[in-house]
């Protein structure tokens, strides 16, 4: 199983490359956002790469940055999303972006990539949500401890609230840190009320 691939760039288009090693070209096809990262023929490109092998056919999957390549393996946990959608998901939308789009549950963004209807925008939403969030670090917020039933839900609806609102993860995480001091009953609209306080 190929996880990486560093050699000569040979050959590339927007749908992939042939990167040679040792006198061999392996064909890899990569997302926009790996393509528009590449240098120029005959010069050294290194690739995290996902080997997709089905019964007939054994195909290379490359990606510039490891987040790249976790989103793509994500997207293709989700039922009915192969890897060439997997992959046109990632040109339609940056790796930071799409993460965020998934942390949210937003699934009309999701929907605006070309080729991700209206069900599988919403299967991303559902099924990838907390995953994404983990990802971004944003259920550190909390000690493990305090982060428990009805507190944990809390913050959890608190801190969609101010991502759906345009918050970045980095922002909405701050205040809602801050908010949980700051408030002297723990509902989900006193949190959100003093968390967007902190943030004005």
């Amino acid at each position: 199983m190929i996880a990486y691939l560093s050699g000569l760039l040979f050959r590339k288009t927007t749908g992939s490359v042939i990167i040679e090693t040792n006198g061999i070209g392996y064909e890899v096809f990569v997302p926009l956002s790996t393509f528009y990262t590449l240098p120029e023929k005959d010069e050294r490109v290194s690739l995290h790469i996902h080997t997709h092998v089905r019964e007939d056919t054994l195909t290379l999957f490359g990606f510039t940055t490891k987040l790249e390549k976790d989103l793509f393996l994500l997207l293709i946990g989700v039922s009915g999303i192969g890897p060439k959608l997997s992959a046109n998901i990632l040109s339609g939308i940056g790796p930071q972006d799409l993460l965020e789009a998934i942390a949210r549950g937003d699934a009309v963004r999701l929907q605006a990539i070309p080729g991700v209807g209206k069900k599988t925008a919403d299967r991303i939403a559902l099924e990838l949500k907390d995953r994404a969030v983990r990802i971004l670090g944003l259920e550190e917020i909390f000690p493990t401890t305090v982060a428990e039933g009805e507190d944990k839900r809390l913050i959890d609806d608190a801190l969609s609230a101010l991502l759906n609102l345009g918050y970045s993860p980095k922002a909405a995480k701050m205040a809602i840190e801050k908010a949980r001091d700051g408030v002297t009953e723990m509902t989900l609209e006193g949190l959100i009320r003093e968390a967007l306080r902190i943030l004005s």
